[in-house]
Order: structure tokens, then sequence, then C-alpha cells
């Protein structure tokens, strides 16, 4: 039986390089992966960047309004039977993309590999991440660690240096002097009462 996985994890745990290795790992072996990211994700553009500096193109760049199992559905009909789905920042995925994903799993039989992180700068969750753990079968935490040495659990942004608390939910890293920094949750308060 095919299944829906959620791996995720705070900003920098490794999320896009698992995704260019796990596809390495199935077309090593003569499989067919479909790569697959939301557009709103516009650092790289249509591709998958890794802080390691390794990329790759995506086959399919998933508009708000794109019916994924449609897409993934008539790929692996008419071009090549697919082996694994693998998408990248799937918190930016819609609701509804998500129960299309959990159908390629359920309708095609194939499996969906997913990876994004759970909360936004505010600890928030993710339309795409709030259903993802609702369907998903099998959820894995990928882990990486605070400036201070502890587990990072948030998602801390910046702008300019400082780190911020207020604003949209959605500001892309590398943008307008934006990035963030993974935060343990106690350095996270910390930062956030100071401002």
């Amino acid at each position: 039986m095919a299944k829906l996985y959620f791996r995720y994890g705070a900003m920098n745990s490794g999320k896009s390089t698992a995704v260019l290795q796990v596809a390495y790992n199935y077309e090593e072996r003569a499989m067919h992966v479909l790569l697959i990211k939301p557009a709103i994700d516009t650092k790289g553009n249509d591709q998958i960047v890794s802080r390691l500096g390794a990329t790759r193109r995506v086959d399919i760049l998933a508009t708000p309004e794109l019916d994924i199992f449609a897409v993934i559905a008539q790929h692996n009909k008419d071009v090549e039977k697919i082996s694994c789905v693998i998408a990248d920042e799937a918190q930016f995925f819609t609701a509804q993309q998500i129960d299309e994903l959990l159908r390629v799993t359920t309708g095609l039989q194939i499996p969906v590999i997913c990876y994004g992180i759970r909360t936004d700068f505010q600890t928030k969750l993710f339309s795409g991440s709030i259903r993802l753990f609702e369907l998903a079968h099998t959820l894995e935490e990928l882990k990486t660690i605070c400036r201070c040495g502890k587990k990072a659990l948030f998602n801390g942004r910046k702008i300019n240096g400082s780190f911020v608390f207020t604003g949209s939910q959605v500001a892309i890293d590398g943008n307008e002097n934006i990035e963030y920094e993974s935060l343990c949750a106690t350095c996270y308060t910390q930062f956030k009462h100071k401002s």
C-alpha cells in the first residue's frame, strides 16, 4: 500500500537536501520520481535549492488552483510510470492539494513524500501542514539545533538582522533582507520578549 509521508522540521533541518537525496536514491535504482513544489516558494524559481548548494529543477510548480492529482495521473499515464512523488515546501500547498496528494497514494498507489515546516515565525501552523498532520500515514520529525545547542522547534524571522514577530505568514528568505533562524523554545521566547 502506498503511503503519504510528512517529514517536517524547523528551518535548516536539511529538508531540501533530503528531497534531493531521496530522488537520487530512487533514480539510482532506475525508478522515476516526480518532484513538485508550490509556486509561492520563489526561492530558486523552478528549482529545489539545498543550503549545501545542490539544486534540481522540479517537474511540477504548483499554483494554488492546480489540481495536483489530475496532473500526476496524466503524467503517470502519458509520460512515464511514477515510482514516487516528492514534494518540497509542502506547508505552502492548499488543504485541497494535500487531499489530492492523499488521493495519489490511494487512487494511483504511488507513495508521496512531503517535506516542509510545521509552523511559521509566529508559531502558527500552515494550512498545508495542518492537513498533512491530519492525513499523513507517517509523520517524521527532522531535527536541527538552536544557536544554544538545544533542539530547535521554531523559526525566527529576521529583517535586516533583527528578529520580528509580526507580518505576513509567507515571506521567502533571501528577499528584502529576510532570513530565518531555527530556535529552541527558550531562545524564541527570549527574543520575542526583547522585541
